[in-house]
C-alpha cells in the first residue's frame, strides 16, 4: 500500500514539474509577443492581504480545518485486520488484569476496614 502511495505521489510531482515547465515556457514567450494569456487577463492573482483576509474569515477557517482533516486522514496508516485483532486482544487482556487488580485492592481495603472498625455490612 505504501509503495502505491509513493508511486502516486511521484506521478503527481512529475506532472507538477511538467506544468511548471510549460508555464515557464509560456511566460517566456508571452512577453516577447506582447500578448497576455487569457488566464492573466481574466483574473489577477490575489494579494497576500486578500488571501489572509479570506482565510481568516469564518468560512475560510472552516474550509481550512476540513482541508487539514482530509490531508491528515490521507497520512494515517491504518492497521491490517491481523494487527487490529492483536491490538484488540491485548486491550481485552489488560482490562481483565486491571479489573482483577482493582477487585483485589478493594477486597483488601474492605477487609482492613472490617477488621479495624469491627462492623459487618
Amino acid at each position: 500500500m505504501a509503495n502505491k502511495d509513493r508511486q502516486k505521489r511521484s506521478a503527481r510531482q512529475a506532472r507538477a514539474r511538467e506544468r511548471e515547465a510549460l508555464e515557464a515556457a509560456q511566460a517566456a514567450s508571452a512577453p516577447a509577443t506582447g500578448k497576455k494569456s487569457a488566464k492573466s487577463v481574466a483574473k489577477a492573482a490575489p494579494t497576500k492581504e486578500e488571501i489572509a483576509k479570506k482565510e481568516n474569515s469564518l468560512f475560510g477557517r472552516v474550509r481550512r480545518y476540513f482541508r487539514d482533516v482530509r490531508n491528515e486522514m490521507h497520512r494515517v496508516v491504518w492497521p491490517s485486520r491481523a494487527e487490529l485483532q492483536n491490538y484488540s486482544l491485548a486491550v481485552i487482556a489488560m482490562l481483565i488484569v486491571f479489573g482483577v487488580v482493582v477487585w483485589l485492592v478493594d477486597t483488601g481495603f474492605v477487609a482492613i476496614l472490617v477488621g479495624f472498625t469491627g462492623l459487618r455490612g
